[in-house]
């Protein structure tokens, strides 16, 4: 089993998306648990969309989603290089030995007459596809194109077999020769296509499982044939098993696409979704580890991760349970963890500073078990625990959230929180308890809710009295008193 060798090979174009992440999760779960090597390979051939941009967000989204490589960019390995780019030479030998071999000959067709093939066959009911009437070309013809100034594509001869082969996912599946016509490996300008490349690579980097998406399932007996000319010519050594992961779809049962807003992995990031969550829950979009276990670590995952458990049938993505699994995993990781990661978001937002000071870490620390429970992303934290961060005199109170009796409120909280000796939460919920509820006969929401709104800003905070104790006394009975004083200021209803 260790020397099974998978790989994950993204076109860097936009930015990485969450289907594009299912696929890499599945091939280094299953390298991980079966202890093989797990290939991180760039395919970088179309120029006019490929970007460094794309290549270093993806290198960085790896890296953040601890998906770590065994080959591949910055790490290096026996078969390098492994951006596509770099090995151009290498796919312009190989085709000249397809050539010399027979495998593959030069296609001298026009736009326009390729165009009136497919017409003809959808006329005459018959399979569009290339019809291979440059397969056999004298040398006259071959003369005569070149003096029209054609340049040809080259393609693949197919052996006109139907294919059959046993996926590792889907069981058997067959496709008929008359679906599987002559394709093309290289452009007229000489750029090699997917069609090559992607097959070349695996076979001279000894891949021996593909694990990909069902849309190129279609692929799958153009690369079979393709390395049957490829083992002749001596380039590859073993043909890979083939298996294709089911659709992750969106929205309307439709097919889950990188322009749909969930699908972007960087949207996640910014909100402050876990990576462990993350992949815990992509996981479950077509794999299952029993029992109706859904959380999990990676290293679990990885523990527990075979092919068997793969579902063909399609998946759905659920931003509402993604968003669940992040929570479980916010409540799971110690406080510890969760303030070192709560600092970027603290930064970025303005509430502490740009580089957070000693004093502002220290007093997160403090803040944490107060919303570790409330959090299902990082990016709500920031406003939900302002007023902590800020005096008084900052805190912005909507009116609205007054009643005609806050102010009495108020002043009754002030006097009985004056008189509390030891500063903590179980004392000042006593007071208020005693003042507010016994001794104005108010219902809890009532008696607590002028108060949370003057010390806070806000309807919805971390627990009141464990809050006015981070704050202290003396900035306690501050906000309470300008929490009346506005209060009063406020027009009374009708």
């Amino acid at each position: 089993m260790s020397d099974i060798r998978v790989r994950f090979c993204p076109s860097p174009t936009g930015n990485p998306h969450v289907g594009m992440i299912r696929t890499a999760l599945f091939n280094w779960a299953f390298a991980r648990h079966v202890g093989g090597t797990f290939v991180f390979r760039i395919e970088d051939t179309d120029a006019a969309r490929d970007s460094q941009d794309s290549y270093l967000a993806l290198v960085d989204s790896m890296r953040w989603l601890g998906l770590d490589w065994d080959e591949g960019p910055e790490v290096g390995g026996p078969f390098g290089p492994y951006r596509q780019s770099e090995r151009m030479g290498i796919y312009a030998e190989v085709v000249e030995k397809l050539l010399e071999a027979g495998f593959a000959y030069r296609c001298y067709c026009s736009a326009s007459e390729l165009e009136a093939k497919r017409e003809l066959a959808t006329s005459e009911k018959r399979t569009p596809g290339y019809d291979g009437s440059c397969r056999e070309l004298s040398q006259e013809q071959v003369a005569d194109f070149l003096s029209q100034g054609r340049e040809p594509v080259i393609r693949y001869r197919m052996p006109g077999t139907d294919f059959t082969w046993n996926d590792l996912i889907r069981g058997e599946v067959t496709f008929q020769a008359e679906h599987v016509p002559d394709f093309v490996l290289v452009r007229a300008n000489g750029e090699p296509l997917y069609t090559l490349v992607n097959p070349v690579d695996d076979a001279m980097m000894n891949i021996t499982h593909v694990l990909r998406g069902e849309d190129l399932l279609s692929s799958t007996p153009r690369q079979l044939a393709l390395f049957e000319g490829l083992t002749a010519v001596g380039v590859a050594q073993l043909t890979p098993a083939y298996g294709h992961l089911p659709y992750v779809m969106g929205e309307g049962n439709k097919k889950l696409s990188k322009r749909d807003p969930e699908s972007s992995l960087a949207m996640y990031r910014s909100k402050g979704y876990l990576p462990e969550a993350l992949l815990n829950y992509l996981a479950l979009l077509g794999w299952s580890m029993g029992n109706d276990i859904e959380f999990f670590s990676p290293k679990e995952l990885t523990e527990a991760f075979t092919l068997e458990r793969v579902n063909p049938n399609p998946a759905r993505f659920d931003l509402k349970k993604c968003t669940s699994i992040n929570g479980d995993w916010i409540r799971h990781i110690s406080e510890a963890d969760l303030c070192d990661r709560l600092v970027p978001f603290m930064e970025s937002s303005g509430v502490t500073s740009a580089n957070i000071t000693m004093e502002e870490r220290a007093l997160l620390a403090r803040v944490v078990p107060l919303i570790q429970e409330r959090l299902d992303a990082l990016d709500a934290a920031p406003a939900l625990v302002e007023f902590l961060f800020i005096p008084a005199e900052e805190v912005i109170i909507d009116p609205a959230l007054w009643t005609n009796e806050s102010a009495q409120v108020l002043e009754v909280a002030r006097r009985a929180l004056a008189e509390v000796r030891e500063w903590n939460a179980e004392a000042i919920q006593a007071a208020l308890r005693d003042s507010l509820v016994d001794g104005l006969g108010l219902k809890p929401k009532l008696a607590f809710g002028p108060v949370r709104t003057a010390i806070c800003g806000q309807k919805i905070s971390p627990p009141l009295f464990e809050s006015m104790e981070i704050l202290g006394k003396e900035e306690s009975l501050l906000r309470v008193e300008n929490g009346r004083v506005h209060a009063l200021a406020r027009p009374l209803s009708e």
